[in-house]
């Protein structure tokens, strides 16, 4: 991806991504795959920038909690979407499944502020795969998350 006209229109992991090209999320990638209880949650989005892989999330009404905040599933379940996605940062879709997850929740979110994570890829084994990231309202963290994946053989399950 020397060219930057072609890294702009290629998507920021090879796999099964297609191009958002209208809305708030013009510029951004969606997983194709799929997931019934992530695409219930989401939808979750992803790019890479000058920084590197991030994803996109925002909350809306169905994402809340009994406090009016976004619950702690919904965060749980997009950082799982960005685990995966900083997992691959490499370059390659993962085919794998989260067989640990730790988090910590720093501040709520709001319905209606985007969420954004980054993070970094600590270590991909022949099996195994460390990440970890924050997840962020603007600046300010909302949770923070490491996990391991386990590699899988068949259709990647992120």
């Amino acid at each position: 991806m020397n060219d930057p006209e072609i890294a702009k229109n290629a998507p920021p992991i090879r796999g099964s991504f297609e191009p958002v090209e209208q809305g708030p999320w013009a510029g951004w990638w969606k997983w194709s795959g799929h997931d019934p209880f992530e695409d219930g949650t989401g939808p979750f989005h992803v790019k890479r920038d000058e920084r590197g892989i991030v994803t996109g999330f925002l909350p809306d009404a169905k994402n809340l909690n009994g406090h009016g905040i976004v619950h702690g599933g919904a965060l749980m379940t997009f950082a799982d979407y960005s685990l995966f996605m900083i997992a691959a940062s490499n370059g390659d879709e993962v085919n794998g499944v989260t067989v640990t997850m730790n988090c910590e929740f720093v501040s709520g979110g709001q319905a209606g502020q985007m969420l954004t994570a980054r993070g970094e890829l600590i270590r991909a084994g022949g099996s195994l795969i460390f990440a970890r990231g924050t997840v962020f309202c603007g600046e300010t963290p909302v949770l923070t998350f490491s996990g391991t994946i386990k590699r899988v053989n068949g259709a990647s399950s992120h």
